[in-house]
């Protein structure tokens, strides 16, 4: 019995949500999506028992603490970060022959699943214990690892990472689409109406919209403007590249109904950022655990500078720009930085798209023995699967590929331009998960109007 075997037998005897016996209606699983939501926002507010304060290191990677649905210092300190992380390494795994696991097959992927949800868990429990040992977070009496503290610490930002880990799976059997993508729009929103609403209660504090009253020239506005503008600019962008997409014709046998089979600019998703700015966040994490270390710490150092967005001052790169204008000393580190950090974004979510075009059954050939199955063929073509192989291998891998570049720019660039306003790659995903939610939304609604629209 191999390594995978044991590993997945193992998995069974993790505590598991039973999946539903019957069509769940929609207002059931409206219920469990707000349930789900609302204990998110509690947890997000309930501060860890034990912990004396945050190390100034936590800016390092607050960059990335929408995305991973987190909220440094409370029960929801790691977010989804272990999750999202056991499918990085499996991927990886995978693509590199280190498991031999075919996506392709229903059983392989059933294997995957187990896989991912066991090394989860053991991730939630080892992101909870580096969080603390690598200095972001002091305990009461220090770091010290005869320190209860410590432990205790680390127990409650593991156990709140397992709290969504069951919370994903329930949303995905009772619930409206996935409870990471619910948890992700959930944060970026509620931080964005807050960095814009907020009321001005101490000293420099208050949201956009006070602090554009009281600025005291027009540049000072322009500055605090942008990030609206460019949210703004990712919705319609985000909005217009959803609707835009390829149809690929089929029919029903040689003279049956034809129809189109429709391949989506977007067909990756938002998925491969989520897996990048995991992967940015986890590299700059490790870098602050082992930055003590001879050479191992320099080596995560510098690695953790090139996936690190860049900033001039604080401010986005962008606002740097026009605050230094003149000064090239300042500008072309940053921009030189800034350069590094997308060319490795986006080689980051071509890679994970890829992988995530397989893992989610979309790859050419799966879709191509979905279409056999059911009875279509490509008009003009005999009816054999290596044929519709042939034609589906002109757009899926290109546009894979293309997706996975314009959702990295897209996100890069605005992190590069919005700054105190959640993020470009924050706006991106939320946008393209409330759409994605509308969809099922809608769709959930055709099924109950119409039961044999359900059953087909």
């Amino acid at each position: 019995m191999g390594i995978v075997d044991i590993l997945v037998k193992a998995s069974q005897y993790l505590p598991e949500v039973k999946n539903p016996e019957k069509e769940i209606p929609f207002k059931q699983k409206l219920i469990w999506t707000t349930i789900a939501l609302v204990i998110f926002f509690i947890m997000g507010q309930i501060t860890l028992v034990g912990m004396d304060l945050l190390s100034p290191s936590v800016q390092q990677i607050m960059f990335a603490q929408t995305i991973l649905a987190s909220n440094v210092g409370t029960l929801i300190t790691a977010g989804i970060g272990p999750i999202v992380m056991a499918s990085i390494f499996l991927q990886l795994f995978v693509g590199a022959k280190i498991l031999n696991i075919d996506l392709g097959d229903p059983q392989g992927r059933m294997q995957f699943q187990a896989l991912q949800k066991i090394l989860a868990v053991i991730l939630c429990f080892a992101e909870g214990y580096i969080y603390v040992a690598s200095g972001l977070l002091t305990p009461i009496g220090g770091a010290g690892l005869a320190n209860p503290w410590l432990w205790i610490v680390s127990l409650q930002i593991a156990l709140g990472s397992l709290v969504l880990l069951y919370f994903d799976e329930i949303m995905s059997k009772y619930g409206l689409g996935s409870g990471i993508s619910l948890f992700i729009a959930a944060g970026v929103s509620g931080a964005m109406f807050w960095q814009i609403f907020a009321p001005p209660i101490g000293l420099g504090a208050g949201g956009i919209l006070f602090k554009l009253f009281i600025a005291g020239d027009i540049l000072s506005q322009l500055l605090l403007i942008l990030p609206i503008i460019g949210v703004i600019a990712i919705f319609l962008i985000v909005v217009f590249a959803e609707g835009m997409h390829v149809n690929i014709p089929i029919t029903m046998g040689h003279r049956g109904t034809g129809g189109r089979y429709p391949v989506k600019f977007l067909y990756v998703s938002n998925m491969p950022v989520i897996l990048a700015m995991a992967l940015f966040m986890n590299v700059r994490l490790w870098a602050l655990f082992v930055e003590k270390v001879p050479f191992v710490g320099e080596f995560f150092a510098g690695l953790a500078w090139a996936v690190n967005l860049p900033n001039i001052g604080g401010q986005s790169l962008v606002q740097g720009i026009i605050l230094n204008w003149g000064n090239v000393a300042v500008i072309l580190p940053a921009v030189f930085q800034g350069i590094i950090f997308m060319f490795l974004f986006i080689i980051a979510c071509i890679v994970f798209g890829w992988f995530w075009v397989q893992m989610g059954n979309q790859s050419t050939e799966a879709v191509a023995a979905q279409l056999e199955r059911s009875g279509m063929q490509i008009p003009g073509f005999r009816k054999d699967k290596r044929v519709i192989e042939k034609v589906l291998n002109r757009y899926i891998p290109p546009i894979t590929i293309l997706g996975s570049i314009f959702v990295a720019l897209l996100a890069g660039m605005g992190d590069m331009v919005l700054s105190g306003l959640a993020s470009g790659t924050g706006i991106l995903l939320t946008v393209g998960i409330i759409y994605r939610f509308y969809e099922e939304i809608a769709k959930s609604q055709a099924e109950a109007l119409a039961p044999l629209l359900g059953k087909l």
